[in-house]
């Protein structure tokens, strides 16, 4: 019900809806980073827990992994933001 309102009130102005759209996709964007990073983390301990003696050459993939999906997320943080306020 609450959706069906926010939803008809962002449909009365053509702004309201990219901003609507902006907002979701910041928020899609957050979650699939959060997502992305704990598939890493639960994988490379699951990597360390077979192959302790590979714990240097894991947890740095996992750090570079890691990081490269934090960038992913921050870019679409950026664009979404961008179409907010511009």
């Amino acid at each position: 019900m609450l959706l069906s309102t926010l939803l008809l009130q962002a449909a009365a102005g053509a702004v309201g809806v990219s901003k609507m759209g902006a907002a979701i996709g910041a928020g899609l964007a957050a979650i699939g980073a959060g997502i992305g990073i704990g598939k890493i983390g639960g994988l490379a301990m699951e990597a360390i827990g077979r192959q302790p003696e590979a714990v240097g050459d894991i947890r740095s993939n996992m750090i570079i992994a890691a990081a490269l999906v934090e960038g992913v997320a921050l870019l679409a943080l950026v664009v979404c933001l961008l179409v907010i306020f511009l």
